[in-house]
């Protein structure tokens, strides 16, 4: 039962890495980039989209930890009960009152 997604994911894989290589063969020519005052090395743009892409999913799997942490009970605001009755809670408030 386990396959059939990791395959999928497998396949994915395989459809971005030969993307990644068509893109990169066609276009060959060095780009760099300028952020404010700082510029980079000149690389191909195959090889920039190759480090973005294992950047990123690298992030991922270090930041997957943390959003696991957020769905703790603990992280959860706490649910504040109201002083105001239910409409089925005034009955049964009513039936009480009239025994005592």
């Amino acid at each position: 039962m386990k396959t059939i997604p990791l395959l999928g994911i497998s396949f994915l894989v395989a459809i971005w890495a030969s993307a990644i290589g068509i893109f990169s063969v066609q276009n060959a020519t060095p780009v760099s980039f300028n952020f404010l005052f700082l510029k980079s090395i000149q690389m191909p743009i195959g090889v920039v989209l190759a480090l973005g892409l294992s950047a990123g999913a690298i992030a991922g799997a270090l930041l997957q930890p943390l959003w696991s942490l957020s769905d703790s009970p603990s992280s959860r605001r706490p649910q504040f009960q109201t002083d105001r009755a239910e409409p089925d809670d005034t009955e049964r408030l009513e039936e009480v009152e009239g025994k005592l």
